[in-house]
């Protein structure tokens, strides 16, 4: 699936995701090829994304995340490191 991490700024990461982890605001949960359509904020803390064999690892402040028809996109405030 298609994900985009955005700041105000800049383009933090656009790429092919197997599974992105969130800190939602109701708690941690995490994403995968053909979930349903969701919208949520986010509390700070750390993205993790999967993109096959390697991780990665953003820890933001704060944002939105929108998943629909396996394309991601993340609002976050800032990124304070990768």
């Amino acid at each position: 699936m298609q994900l985009d991490v955005l700041t105000p700024d800049k383009k933090v990461f656009s790429g092919e995701a197997v599974a992105v982890r969130f800190p939602g605001s109701e708690g941690s949960f995490e994403v995968l090829n053909n979930h349903a359509p969701i919208i949520s904020t986010l509390d700070k803390g750390y993205v993790s994304i999967r993109t096959g064999s390697e991780e990665k690892k953003f820890l933001i402040d704060g944002g939105i995340v929108e998943v629909l028809n396996n394309k991601i996109i993340v609002l976050a405030e800032s990124v304070i490191s990768e």
